[in-house]
């Protein structure tokens, strides 16, 4: 399989309704929050997780970073009996591994990265509940803790240099798309219950060429009825609306630089402007299409 040759940058919205996207085990597992701005926040880690969990519960695929191993050094020696090497894997293939050879730590940098997720909108939390459960050895007590709603947006970029390192192809590139936008609504947990609204990745030229974080050029509205809404009052993707005029503005100005734009968009996630996106970058536009309600059956 061919490895993929030109960089690309990523730009994926989803949101959390009465859910706790990233738990903070060092604070009572809360969602994960900078109390000073109201934003909620997740980690690259906890993406990759949704990911890594959709190839090999979904896709039946074998991956680096499972359960069924304690520590990467016991996964190296299970690799070893399968006959396999780290890059036969694909979570290694599109984010790299830290692993123990022979005593010695060494790694891949994967070629695709996630920043933090950040919430657009002001994010409240919900009021905690105890919860119990019931074990043979007793009964177990916690505190159950969620936003109302939030927003959130994602950055990532994918480095066609470091894939030559690991081997990433243009088929891992294409499932990687999908399991994006996949990998969420089909691993649902009981608190983590999230869906995909936008997803872009802005494939460019050339693997020499970067673009900045595309977040920067979106801007939120709320309202309900056409009525204006307060933003701590939002609770549902149809009171927000998104406005990528100042992103459009930007990804004309590198026109030169994009090969084609490829996006999946929920229906529900109201776009002010969409469609001057797709006027702007007329041949260029590809769509992922993927039905949600219509998963690996």
């Amino acid at each position: 399989m061919s490895t993929i040759t030109k960089n690309s940058q990523l730009l994926f919205l989803y949101d959390a309704k009465m859910s706790n996207p990233n738990g903070d085990m060092d604070n009572e597992n809360k969602p994960r929050m900078d109390y000073d701005t109201s934003t909620n926040l997740v980690s690259d880690v906890r993406i990759k997780r949704f990911i890594r969990d959709y190839f090999e519960s979904n896709l039946k695929e074998s991956i680096f970073v499972t359960s069924d191993a304690k520590n990467s050094k016991e996964r190296g020696v299970q690799l070893q009996t399968e006959n396999k090497t780290h890059k036969d894997l694909i979570d290694v293939r599109l984010f790299g591994a830290v692993f123990a050879e022979s005593g010695a730590n060494s790694h891949l940098t994967g070629p695709v990265q996630f920043d933090w997720s950040y919430s657009l909108n002001p994010v409240t939390l919900v009021d905690s509940s105890t919860i119990t459960s019931s074990f043979s050895s007793g009964e177990g007590v916690g505190k159950d803790f969620r936003v109302n709603y939030s927003l959130l947006a994602a950055s990532g970029t994918i480095n066609a240099q470091a894939a030559k390192d690991t081997n990433m192809s243009v088929v891992d590139q294409k499932i990687f798309d999908e399991a994006v936008v996949k990998a969420m609504p089909l691993n649902p947990t009981r608190s983590k219950r999230l869906n995909p609204r936008l997803y872009l990745r802005i494939e460019l030229n050339d693997d020499s060429h970067t673009l900045k974080d595309l977040r920067e050029y979106l801007k939120i509205s709320y309202e309900d009825k056409d009525k204006e809404l307060d933003s701590f009052q939002v609770r549902f993707i149809s009171q927000v609306k998104l406005d990528i005029t100042a992103l459009i503005t930007y990804l004309e100005s590198k026109k030169h630089l994009i090969s084609k734009i490829l996006w999946w968009k929920d229906d529900q996630i109201q776009i002010t402007n969409w469609q001057d996106l797709a006027t702007k970058f007329t041949g260029k536009m590809e769509e992922i299409k993927i039905d949600i309600e219509k998963q690996n059956n």
